[in-house]
């Protein structure tokens, strides 16, 4: 074992730490999805148009806070740095508010930090960020959840929601991630999300905008701006939605189109999935439901695609510092993965997510290497010729452009035309550790 690989003591795992397994490696086809390009080319001015409306009811002297959550959106910082600028323009006094619910360990300073990983820090975006997790708690809405405002925000003058419009992870609705849910979970740091998933995730497609709703009815709430992506993770839209307007048919509008947009896996079933790296920079969840066909919760109804048999999931993405809440999405993970794990970050962002968060946050077997992870992975998916084996590999859930799969996927590919194969077949490779290769 290399220097670098020293492995901590992982106490009842060590008992498996000789276990291995002898199975077939498929060959490999790096394979590209066609998607649709269409993006916004000048992300900031796209911003600054988008804010015009709002222009005759910001003066100087105005303090708005612009939320900012904790996923990897690409063209975030771009739009809350231009937003900022924009209403410094007119006299008034921007700031940030990390709006992620217990994400960070629910700390400020962990939630500073989550920030800063994704490219947003007080220099990067031209003002102050003002990070807390006291809130002010407003009168409740009838028969549901406390709503609580995070206290920075209720100080100031006006509030300036940002956020990314897409399909949620534990449920489905008219409404799911996106401005309402910024504003309600977001601003309610860890108190208010967790008095919203008690509740249970089929009914966050209720209590998010009812809870959105109250917020917006503070007055102070200015608009939301809300980011469409295309499949590249590219910003195809930014439009702003009115304050009335949140949660409601503006936002249900704007998700339809997030939804015909999103990258999905071109396959159906699938028997073995390996994704390199899972991470909060990537989904809620680690790795996006959505895309992986797992919902996991108890009580939901899991999705119709795409069907994969067993996960194996390698890493967790340094972005998540230890958050490795939503591996209990996968079936194998290698030691080097469990040797990164912040329990403590798990077991909060678990408990906070309520009904939603114990099942997703249990460990799945856990093998020495990456190569014993997927063998095992593979020897257990339930085709009787391993040879046979369909196997898809990703970096990530949110980057499914390019994709490497076994090659008993190639007439899969070749008869559909939103694929192409861009080179030869290569074997799964591995180090002296076990450790898969990276792509090139």
């Amino acid at each position: 074992m290399s220097a670098d690989m020293v492995s901590k003591d992982l106490g009842p795992f060590e008992a498996v730490r000789e276990l291995s397994f002898d199975v077939p490696f498929p060959r490999l086809l790096p394979v590209r999805q066609r998607f649709d390009p269409m993006k916004v080319e000048d992300v900031a001015a796209a911003t600054a148009q988008a804010l015009e409306p709002l222009r005759a009811r910001v003066t100087p002297g105005m303090s708005v806070a612009i939320t900012a959550g904790s996923r990897g959106i690409h063209d975030k910082p771009t739009v809350v740095r231009a937003a900022g600028a924009w209403l410094r323009a007119l006299g008034a006094e921007p700031f940030v508010v990390p709006a992620m619910g217990s994400h960070g360990g629910a700390t400020a300073e962990g939630q500073v930090q989550l920030l800063a990983d994704l490219g947003m820090t007080e220099e990067s975006l031209g003002m102050p960020i003002h990070a807390t997790m006291e809130t002010v708690e407003l009168d409740g809405v009838p028969g549901g959840p406390a709503v609580h405002l995070d206290a920075h925000a209720a100080k100031a003058d006006g509030i300036l929601a940002v956020n990314r419009v897409k399909a949620h992870t534990d449920f489905s609705g008219e409404v799911e991630s996106g401005l309402s849910k910024i504003i309600a979970i977001g601003l309610g740091k860890q108190r208010g999300a967790e008095g919203i998933h008690r509740f249970g995730p089929a009914n966050l497609g209720v209590w998010i905008p009812q809870v959105a709703h109250r917020i917006v009815g503070t007055g102070k709430v200015l608009g939301g701006l809300a980011i469409v992506e295309n499949a590249h993770d590219r910003a195809a839209r930014i439009e702003l939605v009115e304050a009335h307007d949140i949660g409601g048919p503006a936002e249900t509008a704007l998700l339809a189109d997030s939804k015909r947009r999103m990258a999905t896996l071109p396959f159906d079933d699938i028997d073995v999935a390996v994704i390199d790296a899972m991470g909060k920079n990537y989904s809620g969840a680690g790795m996006d439901t959505n895309v992986i066909g797992r919902m996991m919760i108890r009580g939901s109804a899991e999705f119709d695609r795409p069907r994969i048999v067993n996960i194996a999931v390698l890493d967790v993405s340094d972005a998540s510092h230890g958050n490795a809440v939503g591996l209990g999405l996968a079936d194998f993970v290698p030691f080097r993965l469990l040797e990164k794990i912040d329990l403590r970050s798990v077991y909060i962002n678990a408990m906070t997510s309520g009904l939603g968060g114990p099942q997703r946050a249990q460990i799945p077997m856990a093998m020495a290497t990456d190569r014993s992870a997927i063998a095992a992975a593979v020897q257990t998916c339930g085709r009787p010729d391993l040879d046979a084996v369909a196997l898809v590999r990703m970096r990530n859930t949110l980057d499914l452009e390019h994709l490497l799969v076994s090659e008993s996927l190639r007439d899969a590919v070749l008869a559909d035309p939103g694929l192409e194969i861009t080179g030869d077949p290569a074997p799964m490779a591995f180090d002296d550790d076990g450790r898969l290769l990276p792509w090139d």
